[in-house]
């Protein structure tokens, strides 16, 4: 799913995900959430959007150096 989006939608996304997170976490401060394992699940979507972006620099890095 996340290969199928450009650059910029990724980047997009992860502003998004990012500032959901922040707000997931103080709603969680100010009151407890009823599922707190939203904020573990918020947190992986951050990681795999990161990893997807890290890979494509990685291979262009590496296609420009061949």
């Amino acid at each position: 799913m996340l290969k199928d989006l450009s650059d910029k939608e990724l980047q997009e996304r992860l502003e998004v995900e990012q500032m959901q997170l922040t707000k997931l976490k103080i709603n969680h401060a100010v009151s407890p959430l009823e599922n707190p394992n939203v904020l573990n699940t918020a947190r992986k979507n951050i990681a795999r959007i990161n990893t997807e972006i890290r890979m494509r620099q990685i291979s262009s890095a590496s296609s420009k150096s061949e």
